[in-house]
């Protein structure tokens, strides 16, 4: 029973407070006559929850766009949403999160960025608020999105060179600068342990910029980069620790034009290297064979491709990414530079004959 000699009555709800409601009135003066109104009823719906998702993927190259999508579970109507990255993980594990900027983004739900920079790399979540007091659903579900620089200043070297690794073995990971290695360092995001640095990944050690992982476990899945002293972020590499077949694919997006290379591998084959069915975005593309081979690398080749054995079963995914030629581009604006040389002479006469035209007009004699 709920008691209150106010005329208005102010509850925040939970699932216990559902049920019949009514007023009563009792006059203080008169007739004392007392009224009751009609019961209402109160349905108090699960509690509101947030999902956000990324389109149209999460890894990206600088330049492309992307959209961060918020919805809440319960009712699409009356949210306001916020927009935070993931800024640490405590010794505790507590998450701190730090509001974007431009966080308070309004009913729409979607935070775009028209062209990805290689700072929008990071883990994001968001929230929704509405009513008045305000009430706020919790953090959303964890987002990462990955930014690759065209040209970094800093590669993230893997040993061995593949993104996909066995289980129980020894990973190394190291921040190459082209001038020093110094001031770097490795840090991760993975579903198990969070976002971290690799003085605090579990078996893990670090001398200068490498970090050494031994032995691998099927919790060090996750995007791997490497961080500066100042904060910033470069080079973000997704690498799988699986404990049956693997697919060897290279580290680093791959130039249009060149050769790739894909293998099927398994740890307790000899030799491990397996004949079998290699499969891009779930359809298949060769089969049986030792090696994947595509001599001339194009646009068009870039997605997700996994290996399939059929006694020892299949790999997990790896995200292959072609970038442009720079030769290319430096093609395309030499053509273009070329055709307006050209075009300059007839241009200058066109300039030429429209002015002598209008100097014969103005000596014309009306």
């Amino acid at each position: 029973m709920v008691s209150s000699k106010l005329q208005e009555h102010t509850v925040y709800v939970t699932e216990s407070d559902a049920g019949k409601y009514s007023c009563h009135v009792t006059e203080t003066e008169g007739s004392g006559v007392s009224q009751h109104s009609d019961e209402v009823t109160l349905t108090v719906s699960e509690e509101a929850q947030t999902v956000l998702s990324v389109s149209p993927q999460t890894w990206l190259t600088e330049g492309d766009p992307v959209t961060l999508n918020c919805k809440v579970n319960s009712s699409s109507t009356g949210w306001t949403f916020s927009w935070f990255t993931v800024s640490s993980v405590n010794t505790d594990k507590s998450v701190c999160y730090e509001p974007l900027s431009d966080s308070r983004r309004g009913p729409g739900g979607k935070h775009t960025v028209s062209s990805a920079d290689l700072k929008h790399t990071g883990v994001y979540v968001c929230r929704a608020e509405r009513g008045n007091p305000a009430y706020k659903t919790w953090y959303s579900n964890t987002q990462p999105l990955w930014v690759t620089g065209v040209s970094p200043p800093v590669s993230l070297i893997i040993r061995p060179n593949r993104t996909q690794h066995f289980l129980l073995v020894s990973l190394s990971l190291s921040c190459e600068d082209q001038s020093n290695s110094d001031g770097w360092t490795v840090r991760r995001y993975t579903e198990s342990w969070g976002l971290e640095d690799c003085s605090s990944f579990y078996r893990a050690s670090q001398t200068g910029s490498t970090c050494t992982i031994s032995p691998t476990l099927e919790s060090d899945t996750g995007v791997y980069w490497c961080q500066s002293e100042s904060g910033e972020e470069y080079h973000p590499v997704n690498i799988t620790v699986h404990s049956g077949v693997i697919l060897e694919s290279p580290v680093h997006p791959v130039t249009e034009g060149e050769t790739l290379t894909l293998r099927c591998l398994y740890k307790l084959a000899s030799p491990p290297i397996l004949s079998a069915d290699f499969y891009k975005d779930g359809s298949l593309v060769q089969n049986q064979t030792t090696e994947m081979i595509i001599p001339t690398v194009s646009k068009s080749h870039e997605g997700f491709y996994y290996c399939k054995h059929t006694a020892r079963g299949e790999s997990p995914e790896s995200w292959i990414s072609v970038r442009g030629s720079r030769s290319e581009s430096q093609i395309s604006v030499l053509k273009i530079l070329t055709s307006v040389l050209a075009a300059c002479p007839y241009l200058l006469v066109t300039v030429v004959l429209i002015y002598k035209c209008c100097r014969m007009r103005n000596k014309t004699p009306e």
